[in-house]
């Protein structure tokens, strides 16, 4: 059985942290990026719409001819869009996954009386949604 690949829907730079434990505890052989198009349709999904079903169409016509069943799918990003490629996934026998963050938060106090917030997120595993 040749093992499983990972398919990369989210808008962040994939870390050397990530790839490693996608390799090491997902046990991928491959990481797949969205084509540019893609990753803009995904980075850009339209707040003011009240569904997203169509416009994500071309992303599940994308994973439909690369997946293959028990492939993982890393999905990150807006709410409803995450919510209906995580059903697809299912619907579709792929494994979709989440990357999970510890963050570090430094706040810092302007004379003005305003604070500035600086994150650091540093991934921790991939969890599976639904568990």
């Amino acid at each position: 059985m040749q093992p499983p690949s990972l398919f990369l829907i989210f808008n962040h730079t994939f870390t050397s942290i990530q790839i490693a434990d996608a390799h090491n505890n997902l046990g991928v052989d491959s990481i797949i990026e969205m084509p540019d198009h893609l990753k803009n349709l995904w980075s850009n999904i339209p707040p003011e719409s009240s569904g997203v079903y169509d416009f994500l169409q071309p992303i599940r016509r994308w994973i439909k001819k690369r997946a293959r069943k028990n492939d993982y799918i890393l999905i990150q990003g807006d709410f409803g869009a995450c919510y209906l490629m995580v059903n697809f996934s299912f619907e579709t026998g792929l494994v979709p996954v989440y990357s999970t963050t510890s963050r570090v938060v430094e706040e810092q106090l302007h004379p003005d009386g305003s604070i500035q917030l600086k994150h650091r997120f540093k991934h921790q595993i991939f969890r599976k949604y639904g568990l």
